[in-house]
């Protein structure tokens, strides 16, 4: 299988204070992979870095093959897409104008007739249609979310980078979206996601790998939840239920 993103022998450090050590991994091409970890474990950090956003950090991080800080701007937009878990629009955009801002790096400050048909076309596939018009701050957290989404679309990028994507999202979004993110998948695309549900994890991802002590460690078998390692990961305990084989993952509340 080919490699989409490989970390090698990355550490990175906020002055004295060590985020991550010593990661290698490799994400696959066109496959969803999925990691799980807590909060200020260091993944955040790790998908900055991945997308070039943080530098200052030691070992080697290369896209398909190339090291990330030695890709174009240009480049860059058309092989890696990123949606950060936290974002801020300082402007009264409209949803179609936000969405248009995902051309920037193709097309500057001046959206093609292209471009808006494409910016129609991610609507309808997001079923957001009804929000073209609206301003965007005055969504709902959800909505802003999915919209967030569909300017990553618009950039059509080969690798899509998500930290923390079902944010905001209820449950009926929430699945939506994973759903989608499958579908990215089977079109061709690499989706790699920070994620804080093992069920959604186990249920839609190819791959699972987990944040423990400052690294990044593969799960053995995607397809079979790893509950001593999730222990390790979260301090809790977990279950693991099937119900008409979907795989239920969840906490019993009895920390270690």
């Amino acid at each position: 299988m080919a490699t989409a993103i490989e970390i090698k022998n990355m550490s990175f450090a906020y002055g004295k204070q060590t985020i991550l050590k010593e990661v290698n991994v490799k994400f696959c091409e066109r496959k969803f992979s999925v990691l799980l970890g807590t909060n200020g474990s260091g993944k955040s950090t790790l998908f900055k870095s991945i997308t070039g956003i943080l530098s200052g950090y030691k070992g080697d991080i290369q896209v398909k093959g190339i090291p990330i800080m030695q890709l174009t701007h240009k480049r860059k937009a058309a092989l890696i897409g990123f949606l950060p878990q936290f974002y801020q629009t300082v402007f009264t955009f409209t949803v179609e104008d936000i969405l248009l801002t995902g051309r920037a790096a193709f097309s500057g400050f001046a959206p093609t007739a292209n471009d808006r048909t494409l910016a129609q076309q991610v609507l309808a596939e997001l079923g957001l249609e009804g929000l073209r018009r609206k301003l965007f701050p005055q969504l709902s957290g959800g909505e802003q979310q999915m919209v967030m989404i569909g300017r990553l679309l618009m950039q059509d990028p080969e690798i899509i980078i998500l930290d923390e994507p079902t944010n905001h999202l209820d449950v009926y979004y929430q699945h939506f979206l994973m759903n989608k993110l499958r579908g990215f998948v089977a079109n061709g695309r690499t989706v790699i996601a920070i994620m804080h549900n093992p069920t959604l994890a186990y249920q839609f991802a190819d791959e699972v790998f987990f944040m423990l002590d400052k690294t990044v460690m593969p799960a053995v078998n995607a397809d079979l939840p790893d509950l001593e390692m999730l222990k390790a990961v979260y301090n809790t305990n977990f279950l693991d239920i099937r119900h008409e084989e979907l795989k239920i993952v969840l906490p019993t509340g009895h920390r270690i």
